[in-house]
């Protein structure tokens, strides 16, 4: 699974058609998020950072909400994008989400857990649990 880190309202129109997970780096717009739904027609989901969450208008959400797309709380902690564009979230993280559901965590437990060995946001997790686990 593979997270498309944006660092600029500029970065929205040469996203990939296909991206479906997309993170971004900036205070988001109304407009940038309108943009970021056209430009990426499959998008899924969306991650923020949380201090920039507490600022994106009720609309924006709305529009969101509206068109199908997860909103997420969180970071991309440790990831340099002069190097790479994604973030990556590897097989490994999936199948230790589904070892620990198997094992008989709770979602909570299992959420908390793999916090703190990965350094994931928890709306990322719960969202990796939703499509890819517990399908």
């Amino acid at each position: 699974m593979k997270l498309r880190v944006v660092s600029s309202k500029k970065e929205i129109t040469d996203l990939n058609r296909n991206e479906q997970l997309v993170h971004l780096a900036f205070r988001a717009s109304n407009m940038d998020v309108m943009n970021l739904v056209q430009s990426c027609p499959r998008l899924r989901a969306v991650q923020i950072p949380p201090s920039y969450h507490e600022t994106l208008s009720r609309a924006a959400q709305q529009f969101l909400e509206i068109q199908g797309v997860q909103l997420l709380k969180g970071d991309v902690w440790g990831h340099r994008k002069d190097i790479d564009e994604y973030f990556a979230i590897g097989e490994r993280v999936v199948n230790r989400i589904s070892t620990l559901m198997s094992e008989g965590n709770s979602i909570e437990e299992t959420v908390k857990k793999l916090q703190r060995e990965t350094k994931l946001s928890e709306d990322l997790i719960r969202y990796i649990l939703r499509e890819q686990v517990m399908v």
